[in-house]
């Protein structure tokens, strides 16, 4: 348990595997698309605040935000950040990504209920990912049971906070997918980019969360709950 285990390993390859191809995919999908210049020529800020004005959306503030893909938006300053490799540009992989984006202030706005619920585990999945792991490998270090299932209520959090951000990816694309195409943004002959470049990235998430899942079934398998043997 302590030294070099293949078990973990075994447990972790096919996550590994699926993590790498989702990476692969995602780079190369927006890569690809970052340049064909959308019909539209608008840029990622741009197709953002149209979204947000046909959504009727006046209290968000779009802004540049320095990194290689480090968009997101934020729920609690209303402020939705695009990357260098968005703001400004106006590509088919910048639009879907910042249309993306935009998809989640919309779910605020509307008071979608798996945002609402993730905004929500955001403390405890923070907790969960910091000590989860050490508290799992200290309890079978010590041969304490009840440390390690505190352990695993811990990473368990991590798990949930995975499992609950799946449909608020999921449902902010099929939105930008929509929405994009409905008001002008880019055109059925683009939608196929688009939708390349939001599918590999919502792979990722779910190669998270596996990733989560696995290593979480290993520890209960070293601890003997899964048919595995103590060491």
């Amino acid at each position: 348990m302590y030294g070099f285990d293949p078990m973990y390993f075994v447990f972790l390859a096919p996550a590994l595997v699926l993590s790498l191809w989702a990476s692969y995919r995602t780079k190369s999908a927006f890569n690809k698309y970052s340049k064909v210049r959308v019909a539209s020529g608008m840029t990622g800020a741009q197709a953002a605040q149209r979204l947000l004005d046909g959504a009727g959306i006046r209290d968000v503030k779009i802004v540049a935000h320095r990194g290689m893909l480090t968009d997101h938006y934020n729920p609690v300053t209303r402020t939705l950040a695009l990357s260098e490799q968005v703001f400004g540009v106006p590509s088919i992989a910048a639009v879907g990504v910042a249309c993306h984006e935009a998809g989640h202030a919309i779910q605020h706005a509307v008071k979608y209920g798996p945002l609402w619920l993730r905004s929500t585990l955001v403390p405890t999945a923070n907790i969960g990912s910091t000590l989860g792991y050490l508290v799992m490998t200290f309890g079978l270090i010590l041969g304490s049971m009840k440390m390690f299932l505190v352990g695993v209520v811990l990473f368990s959090m991590v798990l949930l906070f995975q499992m609950v951000t799946l449909p608020v990816e999921f449902d902010a694309s099929a939105r930008a997918k929509k929405l994009a195409v409905a008001q002008g943004i880019v055109f059925e002959h683009e939608r196929e980019g688009m939708n390349r470049v939001l599918n590999a990235a919502a792979l990722t998430y779910v190669a998270a969360a596996i990733s989560t899942l696995l290593t979480l079934l290993y520890f209960l398998f070293r601890a003997g709950l899964l048919g595995g043997r103590r060491d």
